[in-house]
């Protein structure tokens, strides 16, 4: 389905009554309503961030819902369209810790390329209806793969934004993982936690420790 060693970790899971179930459903939706991401963007942050590279793990909540907007990666949107107001804030963020310039493209395809797993929780949404798939069987599924990744010895940085992303820290258990709590980068509660939260510096300082590259933060034109 993925095309990487996601399918090896993954194959229990594809086994199950509830993915079957799950992806029945997703078929119909694509078929008769729009639904973001497109199709062949679904599995995107499994694609370009395998299993073996994950380094960093970043919690989204569902797709963009407007059309253009979702490509498969938490809080990402493509190349040359506008950039969405948490993700600017996740910009500000950076530009505070590192002083880099805030970038004009809201892409985020260069930090999955270096293991940043850009996994949302909700992988598909019905476009103008947010949330509208949060019951659909995802949440089971984004919650197995936190626990294959919690069973990994590499160490992992886990951030978790907001209240529904915190929801997961339970999942995380390996003490070889760090995990990094905020309040949720949206304009409505970036200023409670994550604005101040040096939560990207603090995760290449623990990669360092533990002897693993760091992640380059900066988006480039």
């Amino acid at each position: 389905m993925i095309g990487n060693d996601w399918d090896k970790v993954l194959a229990d899971e594809y086994e199950k009554d509830y993915f079957a179930e799950m992806m029945e459903f997703v078929d119909v939706q694509y078929r008769t309503k729009t639904v973001y991401p497109p199709r062949d963007e679904m599995f995107n942050a499994f694609i370009l961030t395998p299993p073996e590279n994950v380094r960093v793990v970043i919690l989204g909540q569902d797709p963009y819902h407007e059309e253009g907007q979702a490509h498969g990666l938490a809080f990402s949107t493509p190349e040359g369209r506008p950039i969405p107001r948490s993700l600017k804030n996740i910009f500000k963020e950076i530009s505070e810790e590192y002083g880099y310039a805030i970038p004009q493209s809201g892409c985020l395809e260069p930090w999955a390329n270096q293991g940043v797993f850009l996994l949302n929780t909700v992988l598909t949404v019905e476009g103008g209806n947010a949330n509208s798939h949060s019951k659909c069987g995802w949440q089971t599924f984004t919650d197995n793969v936190i626990r294959i990744l919690n069973g990994q010895s590499q160490p992992i940085v886990f951030m978790l934004w907001g209240k529904q992303a915190e929801k997961k820290k339970e999942l995380i258990t390996n003490p070889n993982h760090l995990v990094l709590v905020t309040s949720h980068p949206s304009p409505f509660s970036a200023r409670r936690g994550f604005f101040g939260s040096d939560h990207f510096k603090k995760a290449n300082e623990f990669l360092m420790q533990n002897g693993l590259d760091e992640i380059d933060w900066q988006i480039r034109p």
